[in-house]
């Protein structure tokens, strides 16, 4: 992997012991409150922050940040205690969806105030619970995200009939299976092996699975699980379950694999409810990971989306 960084003493991140395949990009670091996140930052062009949920990480959006690398500026993060970012003790950071939307503040001020990026016009593009982070962060930032693509991610509140799977539910309230969760990585090699329909090479499926390979690395994974709000009881209900409401207009586009046991068709109409007018694109054989099994397909046609979308953005020819 290119890019990788000297270990400062104490540093508790995981780094790759051989180059991952399909990730030939450069490793950036930024300094989240003492934390060393990771994040990529490839291309030129108008913005678009890449998020990613669980237990995934930045590797999910490789195919995607290749395609559009050309025309535009891909951001894309690692959750602190996911992918190749620091894993810091329970005591020392939050494991909180609330400390997930301050990390984005903190990345993309820096990069607005340090590194060039404009502070207006980004795309917002987000997966499984990057969703409702990615849009918690924008409803606290009215005017910066001009367009949205979803892909089989959650919008809050959830739909009346809809139930969080039992595996879920099973990790999200029972302290002795995320116990066993924890060490024994089953939850990530079951999203390895079951998230995508087609099978995904040998390789790839190890690239997703690396980071949380040794139980210390893990911490993350099972309290993401555990932080899923269902109710207004739940901690991080309030920061999560309205934060598309200030996206409502935007310009979106969903890419849907429709068998995905967790984010389901009643998580679809929610999306069309609130948002009448997407553009949506179903894939009735494509699972969660949708961009592993529809990539083909989907890539250009989000390509084309956001294209039509800068070029609708323009002034028309009299008004220039």
């Amino acid at each position: 992997m290119r890019g990788r960084p000297e270990k400062s003493p104490g540093s508790t991140g995981f780094s790759p012991e051989r180059p991952l395949t399909e990730y030939p990009f450069e490793s950036r670091w930024f300094d989240n409150d003492g934390f060393r996140q990771h994040y990529l930052d490839q291309g030129r062009g108008e913005p678009v922050l890449m998020v990613h949920g669980n237990p995934s990480w930045s590797y999910f959006w490789r195919h995607l940040v290749a395609a559009l690398q050309d025309g535009h500026r891909c951001v894309v993060p690692d959750h602190i205690g996911m992918g190749l970012s620091d894993r810091p003790a329970e005591a020392a950071y939050p494991y909180s969806a609330a400390r997930r939307v301050e990390d984005l503040d903190r990345l993309v001020d820096f990069l607005v105030g340090r590194k060039g990026l404009p502070d207006r016009g980004w795309t917002l593009m987000a997966h499984d619970w990057g969703g409702p982070i990615g849009l918690a962060w924008a409803q606290r930032h009215p005017g910066v995200v001009a367009r949205l693509v979803m892909l089989n991610t959650g919008v809050l509140p959830w739909p009346p009939a809809y139930r969080l799977p039992w595996f879920l539910r099973f990790i999200r309230d029972w302290r002795s299976a995320a116990w066993f969760v924890d060490r024994t990585n089953l939850f990530t090699l079951a999203a390895a092996r079951f998230g995508a329909i087609r099978p995904l090479p040998p390789a790839v499926r190890r690239a997703y699975i690396a980071p949380y390979a040794r139980r210390r690395h893990r911490l993350a994974v099972t309290r993401f699980v555990q932080d899923i709000p269902l109710a207004a009881t739940d901690a991080s209900w309030d920061v999560l379950h309205d934060g598309a409401r200030t996206a409502t207009g935007l310009p979106l586009f969903i890419g849907w694999g429709e068998r995905d046991p967790v984010f389901n068709g009643l998580v679809l109409d929610q999306w069309l409810h609130r948002f009448p007018d997407a553009v949506v694109q179903r894939y009735p054989n494509a699972g969660h990971y949708v961009l592993e099994d529809a990539a083909d397909d989907l890539i250009p046609r989000i390509r084309s989306f956001l294209d039509a979308e800068h070029h609708a953005s323009l002034p028309r020819q009299e008004e220039i």
